[in-house]
């Protein structure tokens, strides 16, 4: 698998640019050439946990690049975790790493938040995760931070065989937010899901780029992605599933659909399959379009206002996504934050 480019934000020469393929759609030199100042140590927010407080479990939470209490985790059993990665910056910057390891058989609700206060800083979060053998996680991202920041997170996931992962980010935007996940797919039965949604208005930039590697044989994966970007917005979506030799019986497939609502809004998708393998199943798909204008016509005739209109069909198309998370508690939290931003 071609590895996504590693960023430190210590060192100026790892900031990609357009040049490097996987950053064609998200320059992020553009916007950094040279190495933030550090952000300085901040408090965790007395008010409130997060965005997912309600759910309960561990909470796991990065203030400004650092860790209050463990880095790492083990999972043993059934257990839910909050990891909150919380910026509080002025023009700085800030890098965190976090490791979780799933043991075999166990079940892991993890709700993830990136959580932003403070104006033009740069954050780059780093995420290890390994599912073990018959193990079972799911992942969700919810992201809420300002207008004018660079935020970029990177996921490495190792799926080991009978293991199942279910991923849905959830993505407002910033000034460029990059959330990447990197899958090593040890298949044997092993089940992937990673799912996305992006809705973004004004000025700001969601990237959602995926790279999934199919190492054996006898694995599945299925994602869906779909963004809705208005103003001068702009929507990027790169996913690639890799399938390597002896990887037989792989079942992948892909979909990314979009909706621009703006004249001068964006959308730049790029859908990949690599097969190296013979007796496969893989298949993708990509749409990028306005809304129905007769479902509009026909909600208007029925005397709804021409903004509810369009609100109704736009939630109905990214209530798709949202619909696919398994844990209820989790669905009804995204459905607000969604509802809320319509």
């Amino acid at each position: 698998m071609t590895a996504l480019p590693l960023i430190d934000l210590k060192d100026a020469s790892s900031f990609p640019s357009r040049r490097v393929e996987a950053w064609k759609y998200s320059d992020l030199r553009k916007y950094l050439r040279e190495a933030p100042a550090p952000s300085p140590s901040a408090e965790v927010p007395v008010a409130g946990g997060g965005p997912f407080e309600a759910l309960g479990g561990e909470a796991m939470v990065f203030v400004n690049g650092r860790a209050v209490g463990v880095n790492t985790l083990m999972v043993s059993g059934e257990q839910t975790v909050r990891l909150r990665w919380i910026s509080q910056a002025e023009g700085t910057g800030h890098a965190a790493a976090a490791r979780i390891s799933v043991r075999a058989g166990a079940k892991l609700l993890l709700l993830e938040t990136h959580e932003g206060e403070g104006s033009a800083y740069v954050a780059h979060n780093r995420l290890d995760l390994d599912v073990a053998r018959g193990a079972e996680v799911t992942r969700i991202v919810l992201t809420d931070e300002p207008a004018d920041v660079l935020s970029i997170s990177q996921a490495q996931v190792k799926v080991e065989p009978g293991g199942r992962y279910r991923q849905t980010i959830v993505a407002a935007g910033a000034k460029l937010q990059r959330l990447e996940t990197g899958v090593t797919h040890r298949a044997q039965g092993a089940d992937v899901r990673l799912d996305g949604l992006y809705l973004l208005s004004d000025a700001r930039q969601a990237d959602l780029t995926t790279v999934v590697d199919h190492v054996a044989a006898d694995g599945t994966t299925s994602q869906l992605t779909k963004g809705v970007v208005r103003d001068t917005a702009r929507g990027v979506f790169q996913g690639r599933i890799v399938v390597e030799r002896g990887a037989d019986g792989t079942d992948a497939r892909m979909g990314h659909h979009a909706l621009i609502l703006g004249e001068r809004a964006e959308v730049d998708a790029k859908p990949e399959l690599i097969i190296y393998a013979d007796d496969v199943q893989c298949a993708h798909g990509n749409t990028v379009g306005n809304l129905d204008q007769n479902a509009l016509f026909y909600l208007q005739q029925r005397g709804i206002p021409a903004d509810e209109a369009r609100a109704l069909l736009t939630a109905a198309f990214l209530m798709e996504v949202v619909d696919r998370i398994e844990h209820e508690g989790a669905r009804d939290v995204v459905r607000e934050w969604l509802t809320a931003r319509l």
